[in-house]
């Protein structure tokens, strides 16, 4: 934090000890814990590492015993038709010496089954390295989850720091001289010296909150988009005297209070606009500085807002006080220069949780009340969904606007794709008369980008590699439901493995817990037939897909990667199907701002689908992915609800044992053309 002026070592030990303090000591707590948390992270990374070397290497002994065991049978083989013949010839010449094929064939029999043992052993030593990944790999996503929702919390930290550091209060004692005009009265003189002492009071005010940023560096570069303002609490004039040659001094003391667009404190961060839009609009009664000149005053002083009576104020009642008093800085013509005139903008729509945008620049939600420079702006009105609204507004007195946002037909912003490529196929069962139907949409063949495009992503989702989807393929529209799922149990008796064996995991306090009674009609949450089935394993979804595709009389099996992502991108290179923040309320992941976030998984379909039609791409539960014969793990895709929005990119990857199951993860089919 950058202090200007010497002097103002002694509003420096004030703010130690006031509510700014305590908020910096908050996003220092979290830095910090994201120090401990992201070694912790790295360290787990090196631990895979080597695990998965070892395994490597564990493997290929293993792959040598198994080949020597092909060379030792053969070995056995011919060392038993050996000593059959030597027991041939036995019969003819009882003289003959056969020990020497025996001891062979005793020593290619004890070497056969030694190697045996080995190859066991290898294998219990794999399974028990197994575990042991399995494990690392589970406590990685963990310290990952927790690692990313720090940084969630330190920006939302960094926010309020800034609004604080913003909206403080303090009093300023600023003395101003000025030279009487022949044609005014001494009256108007008097009373024009002190407008313009409140205007230098202001200024400084301003200049000293800037100054005491804890982001300064940050922020300054941006200081004429923070719409930083200044209300004027209280104000009187300690002294004031007209000198001979016609001068005009006067001394105020202001008590005033800082306050700022809190919409667009993202903006001066450089952060998402979701994390500024619970804050409110402006004060309303404000005087909003143009800040084109720097001014220092040691008699600045701020508080926490607690006894602002008792600062500074205190100290000037001692000196004597004439009989002046200042007009509140609303009902008076502050402004020296008809360009710095401000001019009261009102705005309001037919839609909540909209936003506002004025010459680039976010202010917040309607209805929106604020200050504006005089001259032209350009205004415009956004909500997903709907059609921006756009107006241009030559401000020269005071104006409402009545923006009408229009519904879009379709609900994000996305490629437009023909009829065919959009079309929905509905597939029901045909074997049974309540079997499980499945809602699946064609996803047209094309070449896509698969992997990090964008720099924000994992070591798992790099290189990007372009991929070529040579034929269409359909894909279910949602996760598989509960009711859904229920029907297939109903008609199999089947028993999911964790109504066999040791139940779910579910999250307690950043960590994976398993509970013995948890299972996909228990999840840890409430839920209705239309939420998405969890708690299933790999090969529980894998079951469905059999017996959905027997129903049916058609191939249903899980997406492979590919697939996977290239339907989620639905032809975009962003981070998610609107873009590269998650914005707020869009997806159902942890802090996205939905009803559901960090509390439960969301009916299935609850957000806007993507340009293909699929829902829920974007966070509500993690789904599984088909895996080779060859791999021993399986990747989930799409993020979850309690888990960051940062891991519900399009691209991300979790790798998980496929006997792991969990009240986040879920899954969806396609169908075999």
């Amino acid at each position: 934090m950058r202090i200007a002026p010497l002097s103002l070592l002694i509003s420096a030990s004030l703010f130690a000890s006031s509510a700014f303090a305590q908020d910096t000591a908050t996003v220092t707590g979290i830095e910090s814990e994201i120090s401990i948390k992201q070694a912790e992270y790295d360290n787990a990374t090196q631990i895979l590492e080597k695990h998965l070397k070892e395994e490597s290497q564990l493997q290929s002994q293993l792959d040598l015993l198994r080949t020597r065991s092909t060379e030792l049978d053969k070995e056995k083989n011919q060392a038993l038709d050996a000593m059959n013949e030597m027991y041939r010839r036995l019969i003819d010449d009882p003289t003959i010496d056969i020990s020497a094929a025996q001891a062979r064939y005793q020593q290619a029999v004890v070497d056969h089954k030694q190697n045996k043992d080995d190859i066991a052993m290898q294998l219990a030593a794999i399974a028990s390295h197994r575990k042991d990944i399995e494990q690392i790999r589970v406590a990685k996503h963990t310290q990952l989850n927790t690692l990313e929702s720090l940084k969630e919390q330190l920006t939302t930290a960094r926010v309020e720091r800034l609004r604080n550091e913003f909206t403080r209060e303090g009093t300023l004692e600023v003395n101003h001289t000025i030279n009487c005009k022949r044609t005014e009265t001494l009256a108007a003189c008097e009373q024009r010296g002190q407008q313009m002492g409140l205007q230098k009071a202001t200024k400084r005010f301003v200049d000293q909150i800037f100054a005491n940023l804890t982001e300064e560096r940050l922020v300054e570069p941006k200081r004429n988009m923070a719409g930083a303002q200044v209300q004027v609490l209280s104000s009187h004039v300690v002294n004031s005297a007209f000198s001979g040659q016609g001068n005009y001094n006067v001394n105020l003391s202001v008590t005033m209070r800082g306050d700022v667009n809190s919409s667009r404190l993202c903006n001066l961060l450089s952060v998402d606009n979701r994390y500024c839009s619970e804050y409110g609009t402006p004060l309303t009664a404000t005087y909003q500085t143009r800040y084109e000149t720097t001014f220092t005053d040691s008699q600045l002083t701020f508080s926490d807002g607690q006894d602002n009576a008792n600062v500074s104020v205190s100290r000037l009642s001692e000196q004597p006080i004439r009989d002046y008093s200042v007009k509140p800085m609303s009902t008076v013509d502050t402004q020296v220069v008809d360009s710095n005139k401000m001019i009261e903008f009102t705005l309001r729509s037919n839609v909540y949780d909209d936003e506002v945008f004025i010459d680039g620049v976010s202010f917040g939600s309607t209805r929106l009340a604020t200050t504006l420079p005089s001259g032209i702006h350009d205004v415009e009105v956004r909500k997903q969904g709907y059609k921006p609204y756009r107006v241009r507004v030559d401000l020269r007195k005071p104006q409402t606007i009545h923006a009408k946002l229009v519904k879009k037909p379709e609900s994000i912003a996305a490629p437009t794709y023909t009829s065919e490529q959009r079309n929905t196929i509905s597939v029901t069962s045909t074997a049974i008369g309540n079997a499980a139907a499945a809602d699946v949409v064609v996803i047209p063949a094309g070449k896509f980008e698969m992997g990090d495009i964008n720099g924000n992503g994992l070591a798992n989702e790099r290189p990007v590699v372009e991929k070529t989807i040579a034929n269409s393929f359909a894909m279910q529209n949602k996760e598989v439901t509960v009711g859904a799922y229920q029907k297939f149990v109903s008609n199999t008796n089947y028993k999911t493995e964790a109504e066999r064996n040791r139940g779910c995991a579910y999250y307690l306090n950043g960590e994976p817990v398993w509970e013995a009674n948890l299972n996909w009609r228990n999840p840890g949450f409430e839920q209705g037939s239309d939420f998405p089935a969890v708690c299933l394993t790999y090969n529980d979804a894998k079951a469905y897909a059999d017996w959905l595709s027997g129903q049916t009389g058609q191939q249903y099996r899980l997406p492979n990667e590919v697939e996977w992502e290239y339907a989620a991108r639905a032809g975009t290179k962003t981070e998610y199907p609107w873009g590269n923040e998650i914005g707020k309320n869009l997806a159902n992941c942890g802090w996205c701002g939905s009803e559901w976030s960090n509390k439960s998984a969301s009916p299935t379909g609850s957000f806007a689908p993507n340009a293909f039609g699929l829902y829920d791409t974007v966070g509500n539960v993690w789904e599984w992915t088909h895996k080779s014969a060859e791999q021993a793990d399986v990747t989930v895709r799409g993020g979850a609800w309690n888990f960051a929005p940062s891991l519900a990119r399009a691209s991300t990857r979790l790798i998980l044992a496929p006997d792991f199951r969990a009240n986040y993860i879920g899954f969806r089919l396609v169908r075999e053309r």
